[in-house]
């Protein structure tokens, strides 16, 4: 006979009640991560310092010479700035960069083939493994003639880097690839004891907003508003009921009760917990990542991507054909995204309708879903004041104006005259409203929820009970930062998950769900980008109202794409920056500061897959591939119509033109040959801020995960709510969609609820 569950009721916790540490403690701690923590002269300590490097001492040779490689030590141009010589002079190596780089692909990146890019690097330190991936290059005039990667000179290890970025075997354009990728990251973004990289001068950076870095050092804020609205509800804040099982019992975990667990906080979980918590039952929300309170938020760009971004914005697909950006804390990506509200357009509402058979999808119930959320978000439309836009945004509009390309405003779920570049690092002004700042918030007020951070969903659990379907009971967790592998368990009468659909599918198909649709259908609104240098700019390419203006570049078949303009600080930018040698690359890094650039985002035909351990595949359709190319030609225009001095691609070969002093002809030729060139086999960067459908909704079993009530077709009483549900790619920013969809769904829960538990509980003691 199963013993009975003994009740206690305690301070619910991550540490008091299930760790036994003060909560507060931990949430000053993780904020740490951000500020870093005080030594003994009150300076915060060098960032990253939290991840130790594994590296042999091979590898770590081969990893020198790569990076004095991508990033060495050139002679300056002439009469240049004091800091612009220490820049060019600079070298990877003198930095600490390759000890960065060694640290995290030690201890932080997960790739399905870090293993093949450490044995290269060790094969990199050995004459006969150079000689066999450099070729006739690698090899000297003087006996023994056979030399390894770091015996090379620096001018013949260009070359040798350079060849691999274009050669026949895929597998070396990889090796390029990936280790220019985290090697420039990480020499833009590491930073010393005063917050500052030694390069942000020369290239004309700040750093994190000067108005807010000002505003905290004369602010002195009270100690509730510093830990930010939700503190409240965070689990050692808040106490419930806590079903402690005999710890003695193994293998049953310690178990919490409530009414719904999710699995998530972005646009979807963050939504459903409101709506349900307001509606009076108890919630449980687990987030993966900290909470990160406006006044908390470092507004650094390497920091930031470490803790709110998924992987540390090192999240590729199984062969770095597509790089991804994913939020990864309270809020997910509505708390690090740029704003752009855009509702769901009619002509995919019809096509989800009428050729997917979804009749949700042009209902009133929808309808009424966008109304609602939009105006929960505070969602504002109209121009933006020229004085408020970005470098990027003056350049789209009068480029689409002269060429006469429609140009539009874009919603945003801030006010027209929030002009923050840095709102992908969180909002320090609290006026953008993802979900932290709106749903998230209801379920403080409510008192009927709480927040867990910091802890990774391991399982559903569900169970047999005789039905057609088996019936889901709750989440197994455990917390991430926790030594040992106790695992905990949040009974429920639903669960509801929501964490994306780069980890939904995981999920599930770790809980042993074996729908054959679970992983698959992914699309990644796969995005390209050209650039333009405006050298006379009064306003620096980061400043100003991230995305303000769209121009739509329109198709036949409702697969069409939208020309938009990005926030790239120095890390981000670097990445996507050409490297054709050291020179180069610096000369183009020198002029970041004046260097706007607009994307292309395809709505995607192509679709990839996610498997079990969180591998992601994905293949381009031609047919989306081609439609890049149209937007990288119209993107060419508009740069050169509203007055770019040099305009360029980010084609591995550095592609540029200077559209002014060209011919006709010459600007004509350029365009042609970029538009040959393509943007397939790692030859142009390509990346992703949207990820979708990967548990697609649907009216079959055969063909979705779902049912339109966002119920699964395997688990009675189990619900998805986030992008992996929408049915097709969108063509817009999701976030509008991926909430009303939510909040669709948050009715049929409700619903469920109100039959399950007619009467609704008491609040949370």
């Amino acid at each position: 006979m199963k013993e009975k569950q003994r009740g206690v009721k305690v301070p619910m916790t991550p540490v008091r009640a299930l760790l036994g540490v003060n909560g507060t403690e931990m949430h000053e701690k993780r904020s740490e991560n951000f500020e870093g923590a005080k030594g003994d002269e009150g300076k915060s300590s060098v960032w990253p310092r939290k991840y130790k490097n594994h590296l042999t001492s091979r590898e770590m040779e081969s990893l020198v010479a790569i990076s004095d490689t991508f990033v060495p030590s050139v002679e300056p141009p002439s009469h240049c700035a004091e800091s612009v010589e220490s820049f060019y002079r600079t070298s990877a190596s003198m930095t600490g960069t390759p000890e960065i780089v060694g640290a995290f692909m030690s201890e932080r990146l997960h790739h399905p083939m870090l293993w093949m890019l450490r044995v290269t690097l060790w094969f990199l330190s050995t004459w006969y493994g150079t000689f066999a991936i450099c070729g006739v290059k690698s090899l000297s005039s003087d006996f023994p003639y056979f030399r390894s990667l770091p015996q090379i000179e620096l001018k013949r290890r260009e070359e040798i880097v350079r060849d691999w970025s274009t050669s026949y075997f895929y597998l070396l354009r990889e090796l390029f690839r990936s280790m220019k990728y985290i090697i420039h990251l990480f020499f833009f973004t590491q930073i010393n004891e005063q917050n500052e990289n030694e390069s942000w001068n020369a290239i004309g950076y700040c750093g994190p907003d000067p108005r807010i870095v000002d505003k905290k050092s004369s602010d002195h804020q009270l100690r509730a508003d510093h830990l930010g609205p939700l503190h409240p509800a965070l689990a050692y804040h808040s106490q419930v009921s806590f079903d402690a099982l005999d710890p003695f019992q193994k293998p049953n975990p310690r178990t919490i009760s409530c009414d719904v667990v999710v699995v998530g906080s972005g646009s979807g979980g963050g939504l459903v917990a409101g709506v349900l918590a307001r509606a009076g039952y108890k919630v449980i929300v687990l987030e993966k990542g900290d909470y990160h309170a406006n006044s908390t938020l470092s507004l650094l760009e390497g920091p930031s991507l470490d803790s709110m971004y998924e992987g540390g914005g090192l999240v590729a697909t199984h062969n770095t054909n597509v790089l991804l950006l994913a939020g990864s804390t309270v809020g997910g990506g509505s708390a690090i995204n740029w704003s752009a509200s855009i509702r769901t357009p009619d002509h995919v509402i019809s096509e989800w309708r009428n050729e997917r058979g979804l009749e949700l999808f042009g209902s009133e119930a929808y309808a009424e879903a966008m109304n609602v959320v939009c105006s929960r978000m505070g969602v504002q439309t109209g121009k933006v004041p020229s004085e408020y836009e970005s470098l990027a945004t003056t350049a789209l509009r009068k480029g689409c104006r002269d060429l006469g390309y429609p140009v539009q405003d874009t919603p945003c779920n801030t006010p027209r005259n929030h002009d923050c570049g840095w709102c992908g690092f969180g909002c320090p002004d609290r006026l953008k409203k993802g979900t932290h700042e709106t749903w998230l918030v209801d379920l403080v007020k409510s008192g009927n929820g709480m927040i867990l951070t910091g802890c990774k969903a391991v399982r559903v659990v569900h169970e047999d009970r005789g039905r057609r379907r088996r019936v889901a009971t709750g989440v197994l967790f455990q917390y991430e930062d926790r030594k040992d592998d106790e695992i905990f368990f949040v009974q429920s009468n639903m669960t509801v998950v929501a964490c994306g659909a780069i980890n939904t599918p995981v999920l599930l198909k770790k809980s042993g769900l074996r729908n054959s649709n679970i992983g698959k259908h992914l699309h990644l609104h796969p995005v390209v980008m050209v650039w333009g240098h405006f050298p006379s700019s009064t306003r620096k390419s980061y400043e100003g109202a991230i995305l303000t203006a769209m121009s739509k570049v329109e198709s036949n078949d409702g697969y069409g794409a939208m020309i938009q303009t990005p926030a790239l600080h120095p890390g981000i930018f670097s990445t996507l920056t050409p490297w054709l040698c050291g020179n180069d690359f610096k000369e183009r890094m020198s002029r970041f500061s004046h260097t706007a650039h607009l994307f292309t985002l395809v709505r995607d035909r192509g679709s990839g897959t996610i498997s079990s351990s969180g591998y992601i595949s994905y293949t381009m359709d031609p047919r989306d591939e081609e439609m890049s190319k149209k937007g990288i030609e119209r993107m060419i225009r508009i740069m050169a119509a509203a007055g770019a001095d040099e305009i360029g691609t980010h084609h591995c070969k550095g592609y540029r033109v200077k559209p002014k002093s060209a011919s006709s002809h010459e600007f004509e030729n350029f365009i042609k040959m970029v538009k040959e060139q393509g943007i397939g086999k790692l030859t142009t960067p390509v990346s992703s801020a949207h990820q979708m459908g990967s548990c697609r909704m649907g009216v079959s079993e055969k063909a979705s995960v779902v049912d339109q009530r966002g119920e699964s077709w395997e688990v009675e009483g189990l619900y998805l709510a986030d992008g992996s549900v929408v049915p097709t790619a969108i063509g817009v920013n999701p976030m509008v969609t991926i909430q009303s969809i939510a909040y669709c769904i948050a009715q049929s829960v409700l619903e469920e609820l109100r039959r399950k538990i007619p009467k609704q509980p008491e609040e949370l003691v």
